[in-house]
């Protein structure tokens, strides 16, 4: 399944297809915020215009999956906006879009990724600790219902 899945830049085309696949997550788990959709609805001003970069995953003419790095400045940046539409769910999407992340991350001489979470994402945490992020005290966090902080340093 996998090898018909490719990873791609976003476009502002994309963008009610970014918006729609984190708010499925989003308001399935109730975590929806004032901050999200700020992000949701400005990918391009919020994260790109700042630095950022977002990536889809594409399954034919479907879009699959999202996943963004913010920078935070210093070289510091933020995993964000991650999710995988559910029928496409289990399939090595996650792990691609996360080392789409973390690879230009490096490539930008970044040194450190962080990101927020909720603790009822368990497997979206354990994908974390896989590739290597570990928890950290939950301050300075945007959002709410974020009571989970992880970094990675490099």
């Amino acid at each position: 399944m996998v090898n018909q899945i490719e990873i791609i830049e976003y476009e502002e085309k994309y963008q009610e297809e970014f918006k729609r696949l984190n708010l499925e997550w989003l308001d399935k788990f109730n975590l929806t915020e004032s901050h999200d959709l700020l992000v949701l609805n400005d990918p391009k001003g919020t994260i790109l215009d700042r630095g950022g970069f977002i990536w889809l995953a594409r399954a034919g003419d479907e879009i699959a999956g999202t996943a963004a790095l913010m920078n935070e400045g210093h070289g510091i940046f933020e995993l964000a906006k991650m999710s995988v539409t559910k029928s496409w769910q289990g399939k090595g999407i996650s792990k691609m879009l996360i080392e789409t992340c973390l690879k230009k991350a490096k490539e930008i001489g970044a040194i450190k990724v962080t990101l927020f979470s909720n603790h009822q994402l368990q497997a979206a945490l354990k994908l974390y600790e896989k590739y290597g992020f570990r928890n950290v005290e939950v301050k300075n966090s945007p959002f709410e219902t974020a009571d989970v902080k992880m970094e990675l340093e490099f």
